[in-house]
């Protein structure tokens, strides 16, 4: 608790204007006697406690809410680690049902409670905001008062003052301007006033860790800002070869980004050249030596109407390699993954079982099929349901893993003359059933594969903040790691000369100083009181 010492020596509680033992007016001269950690000034959030605001203060500026706000955050990014965040589990999977299907009842509560997309989601980002607001406020509500404490020190101090320092000294017979000449060798800036040194080096030091705050809280807002739109993006683009796909992240004013995969190319190592022969050696199957797609960049002309088939221009060709990325404007497309020989189209034809006749040839576009195919002279056939990476469920019906055509499955409605009312029949890789009383038939004709490559797209004008931050935040730890505070006070009194020394930290340090200057001049060895307020 703070208190003001009376001239009297009686000690009371800080806020009073009388002494409670003299009845003496407590004047400006008499020195707040207290810990030194904040000079023995007042701060806010131990004046102000009335309002809603002050409250509010009091809470955020507590170091106790700052900490558990941390233990909290660090908590819930390992939970967010038990399982794959959103943007690890594979592409066109719901993951509401992919959470339950994979990971049970908890990952259905992983998913429900948002740890799915932990960074992106609404409670994560007002924790890392309660957290930069609380540096704030923890911040101003101790760095402004010490600030003016520091500023507007006297260099005459209170007897009380003096006597409270960790160490202290009384001597006679000493010359101030042998002792302020020794100071000053030791590099303290001296000040004097009325006969009386004040001596003081390393004061930056002190604000070592309100440099650390003003870096964490660069750090979180370039953390939050990756939530903004148009500041970061991160995301996978997966392309086929011969098709153009819109690039996520680039929609904008300008128009929006679409990218051609001309071609993509997959060299694997020869295990019979010498140069590599005892590391391949060791490895099954083959190594991938380069892969690569090589692209270009398209843009929608200017004054584009949404809605309507985009109008694109060429911006420019390029090749994409690991590590060896494609860039334009702020966006950088980096070679991740391929996928070799993806089904693309599978052909069909419309057989008579009995004669083996064939009434016409139908091709499925695997990744975007129609409805109904009309094969001429009364014959058609429709599709009833589609599953492109067929499964049987836990009710042994059929479903779908995902939408990627990696098993696709059909269940297919036949009409001819002869059947007017149509016949179904399901078809499947290595798989063809009807009623078995059906006419007709569809038997597989053949199959078209595509190569595929995948991009990582990225966006990031938040990393130049994240860096500054941590800078910033790396001196704080230097400037209050490396450094300290150190204060010496020489007083004149009745004849005699006080000393006392104070030192936020290292005082070691301060008691080599205090020694050298003891052995330079007359001074008494400063003492060291183990009871002083530190």
């Amino acid at each position: 608790m703070q208190t003001i010492t009376c001239e009297c020596g009686h000690s009371n509680p800080y806020g009073t204007s009388l002494c409670q033992a003299c009845g003496k007016p407590l004047t400006q001269d008499v020195e707040i006697l207290s810990s030194m950690r904040y000079e023995g000034s007042a701060r806010r959030s131990q004046t102000y406690k009335q309002t809603f605001v002050d409250k509010i203060w009091n809470f955020f500026s507590s170091v106790k809410v700052g900490v558990w706000l941390i233990v909290i955050i660090l908590v819930a990014a390992a939970i967010g680690t038990i399982f794959p965040q959103e943007t690890f589990i594979p592409p066109n999977v719901d993951p509401a049902t992919h959470y339950e299907s994979e990971y049970g009842t908890l990952g259905l509560i992983y998913y429900l409670l948002g740890f799915h997309n932990l960074y992106g989601s609404w409670w994560f980002i007002l924790l890392l905001g309660m957290l930069g607001l609380s540096i704030i406020i923890a911040s101003l509500d101790r760095g402004i008062p010490l600030y003016k404490a520091l500023k507007t020190q006297r260099v005459t101090r209170h007897d009380q003052f003096m006597k409270n320092q960790r160490l202290f000294s009384k001597s006679s017979d000493v010359e101030l301007d042998e002792i302020k000449y020794t100071l000053e060798s030791l590099r303290y800036k001296v000040r004097e006033e009325n006969g009386n040194l004040f001596a003081e080096k390393g004061r930056f030091s002190r604000w070592g860790a309100y440099v650390n705050h003003v870096g964490l809280i660069i750090f979180l807002t370039g953390a939050m800002l990756r939530f903004f739109p148009g500041m970061y993006v991160d995301d996978i683009l997966w392309v086929r070869e011969g098709e153009k796909a819109s690039i996520p992240g680039t929609s904008s004013e300008q128009g929006q980004y679409y990218l051609e995969n001309n071609d993509f190319i997959l060299e694997m190592y020869d295990k019979e050249e010498k140069k590599f022969n005892s590391a391949l050696s060791s490895v099954d199957g083959e190594v991938a030596k380069n892969y690569q797609s090589n692209v270009t960049l398209y843009k929608t002309k200017e004054n584009h109407t949404i809605g309507a088939e985009p109008e694109l221009e060429k911006v420019k060709s390029g090749e994409i390699r690991v590590n060896e990325p494609f860039k334009f404007d702020s966006f950088a497309l980096y070679q991740t993954d391929f996928k070799l020989n993806e089904f693309y189209k599978m052909s069909f034809e419309l057989e008579e079982k009995a004669t083996g006749n064939k009434f016409g040839k139908l091709t499925v576009d695997l990744h975007d099929p129609k409805k109904e195919y009309d094969l001429g002279n009364g014959y058609k056939v429709k599709i009833e349901e589609y599953f492109p990476n067929f499964v049987l469920n836990e009710q042994n019906q059929p479903s779908t893993v995902n939408n990627l055509p990696d098993n696709p499955a059909f269940v297919f409605s036949m009409y001819s003359p002869k059947t007017p009312e149509g016949e179904k029949a399901f078809v499947g890789i290595q798989k063809n059933i009807d009623s078995g009383e059906n006419l007709f038939k569809m038997s597989f004709a053949g199959i078209e594969t595509k190569d595929l490559t995948a991009l990582t797209v990225r966006k990031d004008h938040t990393l130049w903040i994240i860096a500054l931050g941590g800078i910033i935040f790396m001196i704080g730890v230097t400037q209050g790691l490396y450094w300290n505070y150190r204060r010496i006070w020489i007083k004149q009194n009745a004849g005699e000369v006080w000393a006392a020394a104070h030192t936020n930290k290292n005082w070691y340090g301060l008691k080599k100083d205090v020694e050298f200057l003891s052995d330079k001049t007359n001074l008494t060895p400063l003492e060291e009181k183990e009871t002083a307020s530190k």
